[in-house]
């Protein structure tokens, strides 16, 4: 038998073990960036740049499967089947709870692991059952007029950034080196209305209100570590937001050193040559974005035309690589190249969807969210006074006014009438009619119900069909916007007929993305309800709620205007005389308001002391008692007044905490506001400015309605 030479053992020993080992990018633990150029030297030029768009192709030859990009989770996972429906955006917000929208997040991306694993395992790479969601949307409230504004977190930069920043790190995660999810903070930037014009939108606005209004939560969310960054449609100061240096450069990538991936909302770079006329061709579109930092891009422009830019010499082949390197990492850091095995959520299947736990929190988050407007002494009904209830109203039985847009779907949708149905239980006669619609002010239903009932419950106010995104909201009359804080005045005249029928108590339930004029409808009954839309669980929060298991506290994320006669024109994007940062007249319902069942007082454990400098934090706490006889939720609020120099807010929300309280008991509530919080930004200087002189804390349960408050002076 002929023996092996001894070396050509051993070459061969080396070639079955290198044969045996994965590539290094898809080596689990190995360094990020080799991980990520060792994927750059194995594709092709080719292979790149079919990676630069959202519907990303498989790499057979590699065994890369192709992955959607496109996929939303703006409260639940959105368009991709079973999954449990929070709460929208702005009702979130409402909670003032920044732990409860953390963990709202963690259960959302639990679901989409567990989505993620059971399509791949049926071979299944589709769209809206990926692992990167682009969300939070991040932009400023600042006009009532804004269908999309429901999908923010309110009017005011901090909240906003508090409130999305748990929620992105719900989402992405606490393990190390690994992304649960990847987060997306959008639109950046000034993006916030007209919808029509969304397209084709020129914002104009200085450096003080873009810094300090626009640009603050996106600050904060790039220093929390936010995956992804998506830019907006319009251009800011006639620079298109996915081509502009100054957004995207000067300050995205240089001023505040983001890493992640920048990825354009869908079409925006074809919005560029078609529609701004900003850049002639597409292939100049393309070499742009990619020079000022794009590295997806949601349609197809880079996809087809960054290799014709590369031939006119407009971009070279490293341009693709940076390009396209931001992607993998975010590619690596969420495990797609990884074995299953090496994930640690590798293991949530179909029990992890739309289970016990997530209702349940999605009935927390729902009543934390509803917002007690009026109430005449009627709330919380004491179920053995009343013998007989109806509920009606549009929006009653409206699986539309729970869902909010960008939704997902439950099979466990609980209507506003089936809460309340359940609640009273098979003692009670209950009764449905639907009483009105959106539009018929001539015929109406349930009147003579309601006055052989011993009380009523009216769920009317809007949907997402009257008031959302351009296109999705096909009953607005405005393109997705609102002209009008009126709701529809069929359901105005149904409120005024229900009372001019009895005196009986009547309960208005009012589902809305956004301000409206409450006004309206107010005298005609005796308790007011402002429920957003609520989501899965709405009916049974609001059953809490109405039944007296729970003591509403949730607070509005932005001011209920009088008039939009008392607002600037909808394109102004100036802040003057915008939201209760800069408004100065009368308004209906202030920022930050909402009533409880029960009350509080308020005094000062440690208060402020005289004179802080800009190195120092501002640590006060404060005493809560609940004085009423109901348990429940205060939300403290913290606001600064600044000195009276040129443009300073009014007031200005810097801190706050939603504490729970037994009646008759306190609760010390710790609050923290850096004084570099307090910084505005100099015009002159084009930085950020720390004013000598004195300020107030001002601490109480709206931002009109202060308990405590305590002068100090910066030095």
């Amino acid at each position: 038998m002929r023996r092996i030479p001894f070396f050509l053992m051993a070459l061969l020993a080396v070639f079955q073990s290198s044969a045996q080992q994965p590539p290094l990018f898809r080596t689990t633990g190995a360094p990020l960036n080799e991980r990520v150029n060792d994927l750059l030297h194995t594709l092709t030029l080719q292979e790149k740049i079919s990676l630069l768009g959202y519907n990303s192709p498989a790499i057979e030859r590699l065994q890369i499967p192709a992955y959607n990009w496109w996929n939303e989770a703006l409260h639940g996972i959105a368009r991709g089947g079973e999954a449990t429906v929070y709460p929208q955006a702005i009702g979130l917000s409402a909670t003032f709870n920044a732990p409860l929208a953390k963990e709202v997040a963690n259960t959302i991306s639990t679901e989409a692991r567990a989505k993620y694993n059971l399509a791949i395992q049926q071979h299944r790479h589709v769209q809206y059952l990926g692992l990167n969601f682009w969300t939070p949307n991040i932009n400023i409230f600042r006009d009532p007029r804004w269908g999309r504004g429901q999908e923010t977190y309110g009017e005011d930069p901090y909240l906003t950034a508090t409130m999305a920043g748990a929620f992105v790190q719900g989402l992405q995660g606490t393990v190390p080196g690994m992304l649960k999810t990847a987060a997306c903070a959008k639109h950046f930037a000034v993006h916030s209305g007209p919808e029509a014009d969304r397209h084709s939108f020129n914002a104009i606005i200085d450096e003080k209100d873009l810094r300090e209004t626009y640009l603050y939560a996106f600050k904060k969310l790039v220093d929390g570590k936010v995956e992804s960054i998506m830019c907006a449609y319009n251009r800011v100061n006639s620079e298109p937001c996915c081509t502009g240096n100054t957004l995207l450069q000067d300050i995205l990538r240089h001023e505040w050193k983001f890493g992640g991936q920048v990825v354009t909302d869908c079409w925006a770079l074809d919005d560029i040559w078609l529609r701004h006329k900003a850049i002639p061709t597409r292939e100049e579109v393309a070499a742009a974005a990619v020079k000022a930092g794009v590295n997806l891009d949601c349609a197809n422009i880079l996809q087809d035309d960054v290799m014709k830019a590369i031939d006119k010499g407009w971009l070279t082949a490293a341009n693709v690589d940076s390009a396209l390197s931001a992607t993998l990492r975010t590619r690596i850091r969420l495990g797609l190249f990884d074995t299953p095995a090496a994930s640690p959520y590798g293991g949530y299947g179909a029990d992890s969807v739309n289970n016990g736990y997530h209702a349940r929190l999605a009935r927390e988050a729902a009543r934390e969210s509803m917002v007690l407007l009026k109430n005449d002494g009627i709330l919380p009904l004491q179920a053995d006074k009343y013998a007989s209830m109806l509920v009606t109203g549009s929006n009653s039985a409206s699986i539309e006014a729970l869902m909010g847009n960008y939704h997902g779907v439950s099979g466990d949708m609980v209507t506003f009438t089936a809460g309340l149905a359940k609640a009273a239980g098979p003692g009670m006669a209950m009764q449905y009619d639907q009483g009105c619609d959106f539009t018929d002010t001539l015929h109406f239903g349930g009147i003579w119900a309601s006055q052989n009932c011993d009380v009523t419950v009216a769920v009317i106010g809007l949907t997402p069909l009257l008031e959302g995104e351009e296109g999705d909201a096909f009953l607005s009359p405005s393109g997705g916007d609102k002209n009008t804080l009126s709701l529809p005045r069929s359901q105005i005249l149904f409120m005024k007929k229900l009372r001019e029928a009895h005196k009986k108590p009547i309960i208005a339930v009012i589902t809305a993305g956004s301000a409206v004029d409450v006004a309206a409808i107010a005298p005609y009954a005796d308790a007011v309800i402002l429920a957003w839309y609520p989501g899965e669980q709405g009916g049974n929060a609001l059953a809490d709620i109405i039944f007296g298991k729970y003591s509403p506290a949730g607070r509005l994320p932005v001011t209920f205007y009088q008039s939009l006669q008392d607002l600037p024109d909808y394109k102004d994007y100036s802040m003057k005389n915008r939201t209760y940062r800069y408004f100065k007249g009368k308004v209906d319902y202030p920022f930050g308001y909402g009533l409880s069942y029960t009350k509080f007082d308020y005094t000062w454990h440690t208060a402020p002391v005289k004179e802080y400098r800009s190195k120092d934090t501002i640590r006060v706490s404060v005493d809560v008692k609940n004085a009423g006889a109901f348990d429940g939720d205060e939300v403290v609020q913290a606001y600064i007044t600044y000195p009276d120099m040129e443009r300073m807010p009014v007031k200005e929300l810097k801190a706050f905490a939603r504490v729970q309280t037994v009646k008759g008991q306190a609760s010390a509530v710790q609050l923290e506001i850096p004084v570099t919080e307090l910084q505005k930004w100099d015009l002159q200087q084009h930085t950020w400015k720390l004013y000598k002189g004195v300020y107030k804390i001002n601490i109480g349960g709206s931002s009109d309605n202060f308990l405590l408050s305590q002068d100090f002076r910066i030095k």
